[in-house]
């Protein structure tokens, strides 16, 4: 099929700063887009060719929009699954599939899949409610500190708690929920897979990935991890192995705990472009987004190796900011070398919500890093 300059339509569900970043790359290859979002105000809306709003939880719109295009791909995971099969039915491709989407929009499922697959997770136990919990904490067949997870609808931060006693439990939500063993881990680590129909894969190099201590938010994402070549090596084969568990078309994001015995285990996966692999655009040789289309057109794959050393300093709003977004000093960060802001385009911040993000580029990553602490100090998202 012809992609380029052509009536080919490449349907994307989601409007946020994920996929307009992946519109730089249909832009520049002149790739007809169609965008669904609920906003008005989406970023996406001005880089498409065709902008429509509507709810991406609603079967009948989510349908509707498919039957628009040749190939659907997403960008956030809170998606109608039963619109996507039937329009897979119906001869839309949709990528990721139906299936893999339907096993990582829930969490419980989600850990089941790696059991199912041999592959390393941390030991679970799931729940219908929330409320359960204090029975299994009578019965001591779990026991304090855990990790809660909301089953569903959870992202950047939110729908996770680490509970340390009863009083950590009031004021969550009662619903279908996973409790995780705490693990002790060094650091945490990502993986992001390109795989295509036929079995094709590229791998990025491992990332290494800090957290704001509160939003429980990635704050920098680093590339290359520092970490050893065995290590890397280790994360890389299980990435590898849990996308071809998935049969995963497009980008697989595997997210990692780093043990304190050098082990690997997987905390969770996302099955799109990702905020580990943001500074992929300046420090790569082929972005996360560009090769999110590449594979699930069936295009030629392009190179994963880094340009330089890469750190990603994620813009988020200030706490006790709430209104029309200001950025502050920003033009302080144009004039270093290396460099490189994205603004996503969203008019009003509210606290720790992600307005853009901060790339780095150097040849040595702990310069990169040493720059990425200038940077995350000068800039304030704060609001008129």
């Amino acid at each position: 099929m012809e992609y380029f300059s052509s009536n080919f339509k490449l349907g994307i569900l989601g409007g946020g700063q994920l996929g307009k970043m992946l519109l730089y790359t249909t832009r520049k290859f002149d790739i007809h887009t169609c965008v669904l979002d609920p906003s008005p105000e989406a970023p996406s809306k001005l880089a498409c060719n065709e902008f429509f709003q509507g709810d991406l939880m609603d079967y009948g719109t989510v349908y509707n929009f498919g039957k628009k295009v040749n190939t659907l791909t997403i960008e956030i995971e809170n998606i109608n699954v039963d619109a996507l099969k039937a329009l897979e039915k119906e001869g839309v491709n949709v990528f990721p599939s139906s299936k893999t989407l339907e096993t990582i929009q829930n969490k419980a499922k989600q850990k089941l899949f790696y059991i199912d697959h041999n592959l390393p997770t941390a030991p679970f136990k799931r729940f219908a409610y929330t409320d359960e919990i204090s029975t299994s904490l009578e019965h001591s067949s779990i026991e304090f500190p855990f990790v809660w997870k909301s089953a569903q609808f959870g992202y950047d931060g939110t729908g996770v708690k680490i509970v340390r006693s009863v009083e950590d439990l009031k004021g969550l939500p009662n619903v279908e929920c996973i409790t995780e063993d705490l693990i002790p881990f060094k650091s945490e680590l990502a993986v992001i897979v390109a795989r295509n129909e036929k079995g094709d894969v590229k791998v990025y190099p491992v990332v290494e990935m800090e957290f704001h201590p509160e939003a429980n938010q990635v704050e920098y994402v680093l590339c290359p991890a520092r970490i050893s070549k065995e290590i890397a090596a280790k994360a890389e084969l299980i990435a590898l192995k849990t996308s071809a568990a998935f049969e995963h078309v497009g980008l697989l994001a595997v997210e990692l705990f780093l043990t304190q015995d050098d082990k690997i285990i997987i905390n969770e996966v996302a099955p799109r472009p990702h905020n580990s692999g943001h500074q992929t655009i300046e420090a790569s040789y082929t972005s996360q987004f560009e090769q999110h289309i590449r594979a699930i057109l069936g295009l030629p794959m392009g190179s994963t190796e880094n340009k330089l050393s890469g750190v990603m300093v994620n813009l988020v709003g200030a706490e006790g900011h709430t209104g029309e977004v200001v950025y502050e000093n920003i033009e302080k960060l144009m004039e270093m070398d290396g460099v490189t802001p994205h603004i996503y385009g969203k008019k009003e911040t509210r606290p720790f919500r992600k307005m853009g993000h901060v790339t780095i580029v150097h040849p040595n990553i702990e310069t990169a890093r040493e720059i990425a602490q200038q940077v995350k100090q000068s800039i304030k998202v704060i609001s008129k």
